[in-house]
């Protein structure tokens, strides 16, 4: 089993810089902001030849209230989850009674911890945790997490006195390709984090009150009915005019992000506002993306039926773009249809990675085609002569054949509709290329025979002969 390093301390003194470190990624988000983070965010990392899981957490600060509460509360969770703490302080700022109240925590808690002085860059490290030795969690270590000084040592130094051993090079690794990333998105306040919890089934994410809660992509594996599931949870997509802080523009690439990195997507949309501009844009992007997608409308309980009817009907005529998903309303709040998600999940996730032949599809191009002849372009039919499969998630249908550049758009659609139909296909959009073949004899020059010189002279020669014939006719006349 991996080891689990958690990463506490007071807001602002590098926490989510040394996760990226430590990971060697930019998966948390970095700003100079006390509060940025306020869910725990797990990740995988490297260094030499172990392995370990990194937690990074929201910042401590002794007197929160409000959301800050749920967020400390989440960091002392991470602990209690953790069999490596790395307790970071700020060289810079000195010792501060939040440090020491977090210490007495540590203390009374029986896991192996670290005390790490941050930011000493162009600092004497002697002078900069001095500070730090009153606080008995031992000798204190020096980083820079900016800049990687000291990076190494901290995670070599810790994993040898956590007695990790090296991985044995004879044991084979099973890879995980069966692992289905699952991005849950939707506007601020549709209730992500609070599905994102019902389906964990434990108060994992942050949730609050209040739009724009949670502010990262938050990635948590898990395991349900033996497969492998890992659930994103990410920041609510707003309307471009309205995202104002530049740390909520970030929020909103990393949602993008998500969406890119999973293999199905949840839109969640609030039943109760209906679907907005906002939700069509949303989902716009998902299926530009190629994503598979399942459509959940949230907020369900407490509508009366008319409400209900009014909401499918819109559902019908403003939706009828993905008709290809699932639709499901659902109460994240009270659990009600959350547990169909799954199936409809697992569903999408089978068709976005699913094969077929060459024969079966062109089979089907030609039937369809049969059906309804592509139009004329300049005096000439367009022909499609076989098609065959070029990618998955999406699947990817390539179809070979003369001036398909030129094939109109309305067709174009006309296949993909009668493909997923025939194909039976749900939860995911298929994806066209089509490719025109190119001409065998372009650029080459026709060398005649010998033979059809000889042709080709004697009919010049005809010619000339009528010619002659003719003026000669003329004159005598």
């Amino acid at each position: 089993m991996l080891p689990v390093i958690a990463l506490v301390g007071r807001p602002n003194v590098g926490k989510s810089t040394l996760f990226n470190k430590l990971t060697r990624s930019r998966d948390a988000l970095v700003a100079d902001l006390p509060g940025l983070t306020r869910d725990r965010k797990y990740g995988e990392g490297r260094m030499g030849e172990r392995d370990y899981i990194v937690v990074d957490t929201g910042g401590i600060s002794g007197d929160e209230t409000g959301i800050d509460t749920v967020m400390a509360a989440q960091s002392l969770q991470a602990i209690d989850e953790a069999d490596i703490v790395l307790f970071l302080v700020d060289a810079r700022a000195g010792l501060n009674p939040a440090d020491e109240m977090i210490a007495d925590h540590l203390r009374r808690r029986e896991k192996k911890v670290y005390l790490v002085v941050n930011k000493t860059d162009g600092l004497d490290e002697d002078v900069a945790r001095s500070d730090f030795f009153t606080m008995g969690l031992g000798d204190p270590l020096c980083i820079a997490a900016a800049h990687g000084r000291g990076v190494r040592q901290l995670i070599d130094m810790t994993l040898d006195e956590a007695g990790v051993p090296l991985p044995d090079p004879d044991a084979e690794e099973e890879e995980d390709d069966d692992n289905i990333r699952i991005a849950i998105v939707g506007r601020p306040n549709v209730g992500k984090s609070t599905l994102v919890n019902r389906m964990l089934g434990e108060e994992r994410v942050v949730v609050f009150d209040h739009a724009g809660t949670t502010r990262d992509s938050i990635y948590i594996p898990y395991e349900r009915d033996e497969q492998q599931y890992t659930l994103i949870d990410t920041a609510g997509v707003r309307r471009r005019r309205q995202v104002t802080e530049a740390v909520e523009k970030f929020s909103v690439i990393k949602t993008l992000q998500a969406i890119n990195d999973a293999n199905v997507v949840v839109a969640v949309i609030d039943a109760r506002d209906g679907v907005t501009e906002q939700d069509l844009h949303m989902l716009g992007f998902v299926i530009d993306s190629g994503r598979a997608l399942v459509v959940a409308l949230n907020k369900w309980d407490g509508m009366s039926p008319d409400e209900r009817d009014k909401v499918k009907s819109q559902v019908d005529r403003r939706l009828e773009f993905a008709s290809f998903a699932r639709f499901h309303f659902i109460s994240a709040k009270h659990g009600t249809g959350v547990g169909d998600l799954y199936r409809s999940v697992n569903e999408a996730y089978k068709f976005a990675f699913k094969k077929w032949s060459t024969n079966a599809l062109t089979k089907l191009l030609e039937d369809v085609v049969a059906d309804h002849q592509p139009p004329s372009v300049k005096n000439r039919r367009i022909k499609l002569r076989y098609a065959h499969q070029g990618g998955s998630n999406p699947p990817i249908i390539v179809v070979h054949g003369n001036q398909t550049d030129s094939l109109p758009g309305s067709y174009k659609r006309y296949l993909e509709n009668r493909f997923l139909k025939f194909l039976k296909v749900r939860g995911t959009p298929l994806r066209f290329e089509f490719r025109t073949g190119d001409n065998p004899f372009a650029g080459k020059v026709n060398r005649l025979t010998p033979r059809q010189l000889a042709k080709k002279e004697r009919s010049r020669q005809h010619i000339k002969d009528m010619k002659k014939r003719e003026k000669d006719k003329k004159r005598r006349g």
